[in-house]
């Protein structure tokens, strides 16, 4: 009997094909390490390929670099934010 074929996010495969394009390593070790057929691997960075052939070229490592640290920070920004709002209506509740 055939097994039922498994469903990826496209979180996750976009991360595999980044993993596969940035890496030394080759697509049968990388599809290994992560448990999928090569073939699998193979056509997600096919499609990868063909989806990027825009004008735009793929970010340096130190510019993802620099997009996860202001990713955080705007995290951050907007916890802040939140728990500001949260203080401002306590103290303006409690004038009353």
């Amino acid at each position: 009997m055939g097994s039922i074929p498994r469903k990826y996010t496209q979180e996750y495969k976009d991360e595999a094909v980044r993993l596969a394009l940035d890496s030394d390593r080759s697509l049968a070790e990388i599809a290994k390490s992560l448990g999928i057929n090569e073939s699998t691997l193979g056509n997600w960075v096919t499609k990868a390929k063909k989806d990027s052939e825009s004008d735009e070229k793929p970010l340096s490592v130190s510019e993802r670099a620099e997009l996860i640290e202001l990713r955080k920070k705007y995290a951050q920004a907007q916890m802040d934010n939140a728990f500001l709002k949260k203080a401002a209506a306590f103290f303006a509740s409690q004038q009353k």
